[in-house]
C-alpha cells in the first residue's frame, strides 16, 4: 500500500486524480481550502475504496499553509509515494487590469507552492529511493496568453529540469499540459465556456487514466488528447511572433478558482 498526495483535490483533475488513485489502492492525503468539502471527499474514498485517507486544510497561496504541506511531504514516518500539485486557478482580467497582490498570489499558488511541494516530496522521496511527483502544468504554457502563460511555462520547464536531477534515483517527476478539460467546476462557477468547441474539450477521467499510465512509463511531459499533441507540436514549429499574435485572440473564460 503506497500513499499519494494531491492538491486541489475537492474539484476537477484533483478529485479525479483522488478517486483514482484510491480506486487503484493508494491511500490518498487530501489538500484544499474547504475543509467541508475535504471531508464529504475523504468520507466517499473511504466508503467507495476502504482506504485510508487524511486531509490537510490549506490554503497554498498562504506560506504558512504551504510550509504545513511541505512538512507532511518531508515525514519519514509518514511517507508518500506520489505527489500531484494540482492546485491551481486563474484570473479573468488581463495582467495590467488587476492588482498586483492578486497576481502574486495566483503566483504564489501555481509557481511557489509547486516549487516548494516539490523540493519537500522529491528529497524525502530520494532518501528512500522511489516515488513521483505530477506537476499539473497546461497546454497554455506553450502560448503567450498572459502570466497564467508564464506561470504554467514555468511549471513545465521546472518539472524538466527536476526529473533530470532526479535521473538515476528512482524518483521521476513529470508535467502533465492538459488543454481544456469537462469538469463541474465550470457548473458551479457560472462560467461561460460556449466558445469552445466541442472537439477541443477532454474528459477528466480520461485524462487522469492516462496521466498514471504516463508516470509508469516515466515520462516527463504528459500532454493528453491527439488534438493537443497535435497542437504542441506545431507550435514548436511556428515563430514566435505568430504564436504571440495568435494568443491575443485565444478564449478568456471568466474568472476560474479551483480548490487549492
Amino acid at each position: 500500500m503506497s500513499t499519494a498526495l494531491v492538491t486541489g483535490a475537492t474539484a476537477g483533475i484533483g478529485l479525479s486524480f483522488a478517486h483514482q488513485l484510491a480506486e487503484r489502492g493508494h491511500d490518498v492525503v487530501l489538500v484544499a481550502r474547504d475543509r467541508a468539502r475535504l471531508e464529504n471527499v475523504s468520507d466517499e474514498l473511504q466508503a467507495k475504496y476502504g482506504v485510508a485517507t487524511e486531509i490537510l486544510v490549506a490554503d497554498l497561496s498562504d506560506r504558512a499553509d504551504t510550509g504545513k504541506v511541505a512538512e507532511r511531504l518531508a515525514d519519514a514516518a509518514r511517507p508518500v509515494d506520489l505527489l500531484v500539485n494540482n492546485a491551481g486557478y486563474s484570473l479573468r482580467k488581463r495582467f495590467l487590469d488587476n492588482e498586483v497582490s492578486q497576481e502574486e498570489a495566483v503566483f504564489d499558488v501555481l509557481c511557489r507552492a509547486v516549487l516548494v511541494l516539490s523540493h519537500a516530496g522529491a528529497r524525502a522521496m530520494r532518501e528512500r529511493g522511489h516515488g513521483a511527483i505530477v506537476n499539473v502544468s497546461s497546454v497554455a504554457g506553450f502560448i503567450t496568453s498572459g502570466s497564467y502563460s508564464a506561470e504554467k511555462s514555468f511549471v513545465t520547464v521546472f518539472t524538466e529540469s527536476l526529473a533530470g536531477e532526479l535521473a538515476g534515483t528512482g524518483v521521476t517527476a513529470m508535467a502533465l499540459c492538459p488543454g481544456f478539460t469537462h469538469t463541474e467546476f465550470h457548473q458551479r462557477a457560472g462560467v461561460t465556456m460556449s466558445g469552445v468547441p466541442g472537439f477541443m474539450w477532454l474528459d477528466a477521467r480520461r485524462l487522469v487514466h492516462d496521466c498514471l499510465e504516463d508516470v509508469a512509463k516515466g515520462k516527463v511531459v504528459s500532454v493528453p488528447g491527439a488534438q493537443y499533441k497535435a497542437i504542441v507540436a506545431g507550435l514548436r514549429f511556428l515563430p514566435r511572433a505568430l504564436v504571440r499574435s495568435r494568443a491575443r485572440t485565444v478564449h478568456r473564460p471568466k474568472q476560474r478558482r479551483d480548490a487549492r
